[in-house]
């Protein structure tokens, strides 16, 4: 069946810079349901050639090589542009029409992917509702029902995410509602399945027993740049812990689903997020650490005594039986040493440590690290013996990469994923909501009682040190790998 992609924000950074692109090499790889329409809402007045042009600007400086002007031409037959307002709904209706047009009575799958700030969600969201376009109550069953993508964020705190599922449940039934994190896009996050699920040797030491610890980091080497205003106002946990963190933990400790399928893998997540308890303000002071960059306060449109949190840990217990008594580290931060994104396992030491007296340093345990971004990979940190020197050990590495090839971009996947109604990868209602009951308590003791104080780091580290030290008080440390790039 075809496809109807309609886009708000049409004009934004996000639609030419991920979007198009992501489609247009769908197209290309012949992925796209035949006939399938992209149209464009949003306030700036363009027509059909102008949005074209400028989206091909966009996708030339976006693909480099991978452009094609004969290919886009192709894609760009069924690229169009709708001007309209989110706040007038007149427009909606105006919209409706151009979308019966386009579609000449022919049966068509529609998505509605709202790449707008998120103060227009719900604006959007009842727009559509209020022109009949969000098909509830009509024929066709769950495969016709027309879709509606919602990017992050998703509310700023639980309240706020109450309120905008209510809004969107009035218009759209969940089934129908893809809400999208691109990091479970990433083909390495996926893998992470395949490498627990399909593999027998993971799963019997995937528990408590094995493992020591787990550490989570998201590090990103740019600082705020232009967005002093919202990330003022947001700050590490709300951009960054809320929902790429929270969703990494999610696979990374939920139980094996009945069967690959949206409900049986979400009803996983949501079971994860059941068990990690809310801190007390004092828990919050003793299992979190914040600090913000030098010069941050120094940015546009931020706040000369700014208080804002531009790196932060966590630490984190999923109270179950498979993980009771194994900590979740949680660290992302702005301006740090490195892009790197990954997921460390370090498995517990041996229980007798046979050839420690031979050794001149400490053997080190076992770690799986899983490399979700920029150097997409898994490699295996374990012993083996030194060649001619008796029984000295050494760590070595069994690595699989990636690099052999181009990856999918993660709104590739995501964007096949919500035209074949498959929400697997995509945030549940009940998810979003347990995910801020756990972030919020943290948000109101750093901004309403001061604790922890917040530290200052230098650009270009990996924070300060101090967080080191916050680490070794439980006897661990943070592994601090740049990732190798091929």
């Amino acid at each position: 069946m075809p496809s109807t992609i309609v886009i708000f924000g049409a004009s934004g950074d996000l639609t030419g810079r991920k979007l198009v692109p992501a489609l247009y090499r769908l197209h290309r790889k012949g992925r796209l349901p035949e006939g399938t329409r992209v149209l464009g809402f949003s306030r700036t007045a363009m027509d059909d050639e102008a949005w074209r042009a400028r989206l091909s600007t966009a996708a030339k400086e976006q693909l480099g090589g991978d452009f094609s002007q004969e290919v886009w031409r192709e894609f760009a037959k069924n690229v169009h542009y709708h001007a309209g307002d989110i706040e007038r709904a007149e427009d909606f209706a105006a919209l409706k029409s151009h979308v019966e047009k386009l579609e000449a009575g022919q049966m068509a799958t529609r998505v509605f992917y709202l790449a707008t700030g998120p103060e227009f969600f719900e604006k959007a969201t009842g727009g559509l509702g209020g022109a009949g376009l969000n098909g509830v109550g009509q024929a066709g069953g769950e495969t016709a029902a027309p879709r509606i993508v919602i990017e992050k964020p998703f509310g700023s705190d639980l309240a706020s995410a109450q309120r905008l599922n209510a809004v969107v449940h009035e218009f759209f039934h969940e089934r129908q509602v893809f809400r999208i994190d691109h990091y479970l896009g990433k083909e390495t996050v996926q893998n992470i399945l395949v490498l627990r699920f399909a593999n027998a040797i993971f799963e019997p030491i995937w528990n408590r027993r094995y493992i020591d610890h787990v550490q989570i980091t998201a590090a990103e080497e740019g600082d705020v740049g232009r967005r002093g205003a919202y990330y003022d106002a947001a700050g590490v946990l709300r951009d960054m812990f809320q929902n790429h963190l929270m969703q990494l933990l999610c696979v990374t400790a939920m139980e094996p689903p009945s069967r690959f399928e949206a409900g049986a893998v979400r009803n996983e997540k949501v079971k994860v997020l059941d068990t990690i308890r809310p801190f007390t303000p004092e828990e919050a002071a003793r299992f979190t650490f914040r600090a913000q960059y030098e010069g941050y306060r120094k940015h546009e449109r931020v706040a000369n005594d700014s208080q804002t949190a531009t790196f932060a840990a966590v630490r984190l217990g999923v109270d179950n039986w498979r993980w009771q008594g194994v900590p979740f580290y949680l660290r992302s931060g702005k301006a740090m040493d490195c892009r790197s994104t990954q997921i460390m396992i370090q498995f517990r030491q041996p229980p007798h440590l046979l050839f420690a007296s031979r050794q001149e340093s400490a053997i080190q345990p076992n770690r799986l690290v899983i490399q979700i971004q920029p150097a997409e990979g898994i490699y295996l940190q374990l012993q083996s013996k030194v060649p001619d020197a008796g029984m000295k050990v050494r760590t070595t590495e069994l690595d699989f990469r990636f690099c052999e090839r181009r990856l999918p971009e993660a709104y590739e996947r995501l964007l096949l994923d919500v035209l074949s109604g498959d929400a697997s990868l995509f945030a549940r209602a009940d998810e979003v909501e347990l995910s801020w009951r756990i972030i919020d308590p943290i948000a109101r003791a750093w901004e309403e009682q001061g604790v922890p104080p917040l530290h200052i780091y230098e650009r270009g580290t990996w924070g300060p040190a101090e967080c080191g030290a916050w680490m070794a008080q439980d006897g661990r440390e943070w592994l601090d790998v740049c990732p190798v790039l091929h």
